[in-house]
């Protein structure tokens, strides 16, 4: 058992051995004496796999439209629009690439919170928490960086205020630490205005380094899973448990053959026979004005209304809190009982969705309008 009292060298030794232990890095213990637990909430185990999957429609897809996108800011609207109206099965693709990223941050979501709250996080999974929600914030800036590739008038305008809101920072830090976040903007715009640079930077982010970051963080998360297996999830000292190969394995893929089926459904919209399209919006005009009632995509809600609402600091602040709370979760709520983090995971259930699907009403009647 490692103490205070031990060196460094010999409680990170320990520390490495008890999460990468070498008896069960072989092919048998990984996947064929692996077993999956079974109870009322065994549904959340599928999460995983499914983000992954639409983590791979997403690859698929967006290498299919790599062969037309056009990363400049003269041709990339255009070069959309001709992969939806004159590419063969371009619209398609597009709606699959569109909606599936919808899909696959909505499941990370989720995933997140019920992992939270079966306390999946405890030792020695604190690597998988980690690397799980190291995944969680590349899917977002996935989001972020993909929403302006199209380059349309209001994902435009929102990476502006998007940026904007990075270098506000600055009048809330003191001395030379204020000037980091007008750093970090013109770092991550790459001119004094959104433009060519701006766009060429997202493209790579998108296309190259958030795919690669997302490679190694997602074999570092799928080793640990496979490693120490599935956490047992409930109060509950024994369960009943099924072999991950083949009958967990059979029972994940027949979950990704109805995701997929019903992400092709909304990118068709067969009902209908007609595509249900992801809208691409008018193309930016640089002499248009900035369009009312800009907003970010949906999943971006959360932070957008409580911007609105709030002053800046106290959701800058309060953000980095949550954030920082759930990176290190393993080491917060070590102690805590899954009763009591069912209960924090609900209520940030309940917060997300109401910003989410009523956020719009709660700012005006904050502001005193009229819903």
């Amino acid at each position: 058992m490692s103490t205070a009292t031990d060196p460094l060298s010999s409680r990170v030794a320990r520390f490495v051995r008890e999460r990468l232990p070498a008896e069960k890095l072989n092919a048998r213990q990984l996947l064929i004496e692996k077993e999956v637990p079974q109870h009322k909430a065994s549904w959340a185990y599928y999460l995983g796999g499914l983000a992954l999957f639409f983590f791979l429609i997403q690859v698929v897809t967006g290498l299919m439209l790599l062969f037309y996108y056009q990363p400049t800011v003269s041709d990339a609207h255009a070069s959309v629009a001709a992969i939806s109206e004159h590419v063969a099965g371009g619209a398609l693709i597009r709606n699959l690439h569109a909606w599936s990223a919808s899909a696959m941050i909505a499941v990370v979501i989720v995933h997140v919170l019920t992992t939270f709250a079966m306390k999946a996080f405890a030792r020695p999974r604190e690597l998988t928490w980690v690397s799980g929600m190291t995944l969680a914030l590349i899917v977002f800036t996935f989001g972020f960086t993909g929403y302006l590739l199209p380059w349309n008038q209001i994902a435009v305008n929102a990476t502006k205020v998007g940026l904007q809101s990075i270098e506000a920072l600055g009048q809330y830090l003191p001395g030379e630490l204020a000037r980091w976040p007008t750093y970090v903007r013109e770092t991550i715009q790459g001119e004094p205005s959104v433009g060519q640079a701006t766009l060429s930077r997202f493209f790579a982010l998108h296309v190259i380094l958030l795919p690669l970051a997302t490679v190694a963080a997602l074999g570092v998360h799928l080793l640990q899973v496979q490693v120490h297996g599935m956490s047992r999830g409930v109060d509950v000292e024994q369960v009943k448990t099924e072999r991950f190969f083949p009958f967990f394995v059979i029972k994940d893929l027949s979950v990704w053959g109805v995701a997929f089926f019903v992400v092709c459904v909304v990118a068709m919209c067969l009902p209908f026979d007609a595509l249900l399209p992801y809208p691409l919006l008018e193309p930016f005009n640089p002499l248009g004005s900035t369009p009312d009632g800009i907003k970010p995509e949906w999943y971006f809600f959360f932070v957008y209304y409580p911007l609105e609402i709030l002053p800046y600091w106290v959701v800058v602040a309060g953000s980095t809190l949550v954030l920082g709370t759930m990176f290190l979760a393993p080491w917060i709520f070590g102690r805590t009982s899954r009763r009591t983090l069912r209960v924090l995971a609900l209520g940030a259930a309940a917060y997300f969705l109401l910003m989410t699907f009523f956020g719009q009403t709660v700012y005006e009647i904050l502001k005193g309008g009229q819903p």
